[in-house]
């Protein structure tokens, strides 16, 4: 089942349930699906599926750090449940010693023998784990196990 058809199938049982805050998420979500098939011309693949509910969810990310630094508790809170509603779609995502082996793997593949070879690490791992684990926590992991080369 393709994730648009869990979008529709999960907002029908949000209306039935007249569950309001996931509704409204799960709308998002299915615009912002049917929107990036509109640009792209075709229906997702499951990476680019992947790909953009990863953007969905580090865009709330992002929002509830700003409303963090401003003091807007009642928006933080609103965020989080959106961001638990936008997990529900996402790959499971990568444990740290999951990624840090990723990491080894890839630097052994590359060669990789100090920091000067960061960009290639970076950009021969990144395809692997892409929806998957979080870039920052990739860039860190990649840069701790350079720097103990």
């Amino acid at each position: 089942m393709s994730l648009l058809d869990n979008l529709k199938k999960d907002m029908v049982a949000a209306m039935k349930a007249k569950d309001k805050d996931t509704l409204s998420v799960v709308r998002m979500l299915k615009a912002s699906v049917q929107n990036e098939q509109i640009n792209l011309g075709h229906d997702l693949t499951p990476d680019e599926e992947n790909a953009l509910m990863a953007k969905e969810y580090k865009q709330r990310k992002d929002s509830m750090a700003e409303f963090e630094k401003g003091g807007r508790q009642d928006l933080v809170d609103a965020t989080k449940k959106e961001m638990a509603v936008v997990a529900k779609y996402m790959p499971k995502q990568m444990s740290a010693d999951e990624v840090e082996k990723v990491v080894e793997e890839t630097i052994a593949e590359v060669n990789a023998t100090s920091m000067k070879d960061f960009g290639k690490v970076m950009g021969a791992i990144m395809p692997k784990v892409k929806g998957k684990a979080d870039g920052k926590v990739v860039n860190e992991t990649v840069k701790k196990v350079l720097q103990s080369k």
